[in-house]
């Protein structure tokens, strides 16, 4: 779902911070360059994780009138790659540096039925698309689930802009999305725009692939920010450049291996277009696969991997090793 985009990058300032749900921060910032977030944008910033500048990615949930104003809002992930963690100690009067709105995730306007899936805080890449839809009477289905009501971000209002449009799906209440039941009910005139955790976007494809509906009118974002492993240290090496470098927990193997002088190619950095594919010449541990640009297939053959989210771990059940001796997983790789 990966798209070209010219980055402006350009000053912001935040104007606002507040927790809206566990663990969730609603934070508003400034653009010193006015642009139209449309639905399904995004903005890259960096901050500062272990002292290192590191390239982030986050969904614009709205933006003011003036469009001076943009709306992000995230969640803390304390064994994520750190970025979150950057974003949730910012304060009001702070300045980041950050993209104008960059678009991997149209809504196309015109389609016949409409279903929105939105995972946790994958609400965010979905709100704008939800309040567009319903200023255009389009016919849509709007899906939310999460673990409990309190980490669920705008739930009061989405139900009060919604009503029983909105379908509320909540783990701990033992209610969660029948997603077989779900694909296997729509017609081929239904676009599915989804965001969430890899587990449950994995699964939804997977469906939709042995429903045989047309996958163009699949849609999905993601930030390569959730694996089927919590993220550890490991070791990549590229023997043809004759390079070898730790790729930290809080940053990827793309960026590790940037520092380490190689030159890459990449679009997305989420997983989703596979231009920073990689071919795994030997593994001593596991992949943690995170793209959603590779079949299940692929992931298995474990032949290549999309360096700008994927993982190595040391083992299979994902247990991170204690001891400060132990010995991290190894990919080695040509580029």
């Amino acid at each position: 779902m990966a798209a070209t985009n010219v980055e402006v990058w350009q000053r912001g300032i935040v104007r606002e911070s507040e927790e809206i749900a566990t663990d969730i921060r609603r934070i508003v910032l400034e653009q010193e360059s006015p642009k139209r977030a449309a639905p399904g944008t995004h903005i890259d910033l960096w901050v500062s994780v272990d002292g290192e500048p590191v390239r982030r990615s986050y969904s614009v949930v709205s933006t003011s009138d003036d469009d001076r104003l943009l709306t992000l809002s995230v969640m803390l992930v304390p064994n994520s790659r750190g970025g979150s963690i950057a974003m949730h100690a910012l304060q009001v009067g702070d300045e980041v540096r950050m993209t104008q709105p960059l678009q991997n995730f149209p809504l196309r306007v015109g389609a016949t039925k409409y279903v929105l899936l939105a995972g946790g805080i994958g609400i965010t890449a979905i709100v704008n698309m939800a309040r567009v839809l319903k200023s255009l009477n389009a016919d849509y289905r709007f899906i939310y689930a999460g673990r409990n009501r309190e980490a669920m971000a705008y739930l009061d209002e989405l139900q009060d802009l919604h009503g029983d449009r909105l379908e509320v799906f909540v783990d701990a209440e033992n209610n969660f999305i029948p997603v077989e039941e779900l694909v296997n009910s729509l017609d081929v005139s239904t676009e599915l725009y989804m965001c969430g955790p890899i587990r449950l976007m994995d699964f939804v494809r997977r469906t939709w692939l042995d429903s045989h509906l047309d996958y163009p009118n699949l849609r999905y974002e993601t930030f390569g920010n959730s694996g089927w492993f919590d993220p550890e240290d490991f070791i990549v090496r590229v023997p043809s450049l004759g390079i070898e470098t730790t790729v930290g927990a809080g940053r990827s193997m793309l960026e590790a291996l940037e520092d380490a002088g190689a030159e890459m190619m990449f679009d997305c950095r989420k997983g989703e277009c596979g231009l920073c594919e990689v071919r795994i010449l030997a593994l001593e541990g596991t992949i943690d696969h995170r793209d959603v640009f590779y079949s299940e297939h692929q992931h298995a053959d474990a032949r290549k991997m999309s360096c700008c989210v994927s993982r190595a771990v040391t083992s299979p059940t994902g247990a991170r090793a204690d001891a400060a001796s132990a010995t991290p997983a190894i990919v080695t790789i040509e580029i």
